[in-house]
């Protein structure tokens, strides 16, 4: 995926969140602040107005400018959480004018690492490293089983709408949910599920 592909899918993640937004928020009503959506969608239309500029820049650059820019736009906890795996991305890939399956990888567990420093937490949390984590293991199994883009993309998305369904069942020990213990039980997490909506643009477009 090289810069003009991976802008224009920037903008359909940033399509997606908008289309989303209500749905998103709606979850976040539930166990959080009530803006996770709104905060979200916010942040991807500053994205989208400075896409254009970057055009002759490398992916990394184009990542990095993605992830200072929902750094600074989306309040909560989401923008800080995803603008420093966006931007750990960029760091993973700099220098590199194409992101291949093997780099998009390297990035992907950069990000990780990125969000649990941030974020200080771990899977099993009821966060978006819930869908995250096994969405980077199944993209790795099947990428290395069998050298297939698609196919390691479809089995990555797959694991993160099972761990979406995952977060139902525990209750949070991180951020605003958990205030609400176990109350939050039964409800899916609004940031693992906006991680794998931006993944399915991803593996849409691979």
């Amino acid at each position: 995926m090289k810069t003009e592909k991976l802008i224009a899918v920037v903008r359909k993640i940033a399509e997606k969140i908008e289309s989303e937004k209500d749905f998103l928020t709606e979850l976040d009503n539930v166990i959080g602040d009530g803006d996770h959506g709104i905060n979200l969608a916010r942040g991807f239309g500053e994205v989208e107005k400075k896409l254009d500029a970057l055009a002759d820049k490398e992916p990394a650059e184009v990542l990095k400018s993605v992830g200072m820019t929902l750094v600074s736009t989306v309040g909560g906890a989401s923008g800080p959480l995803y603008g420093t795996g966006f931007m750990k991305m960029g760091m993973a890939l700099k220098g590199k004018e194409e992101i291949r399956t093997a780099d998009f990888l390297e990035a992907f567990q950069a990000a990780i690492e990125g969000i649990q420093m941030r974020g200080k937490s771990t899977k099993g949390e009821k966060t978006m490293l819930d869908a995250m984590i096994p969405a980077k293991e199944a993209i790795e199994k099947a990428w290395k089983e069998d050298a297939d883009a698609i196919a390691a993309f479809a089995a990555g998305i797959a694991a993160a709408k099972e761990g979406v369904e995952f977060t139902k069942t525990i209750a949070a020990t991180k951020g605003r949910a958990s205030y609400l213990g176990d109350r939050s039980i039964g409800h899916q997490d609004p940031g693992a599920t906006s991680f794998t909506m931006m993944l399915e643009i991803v593996g849409d477009e691979v």
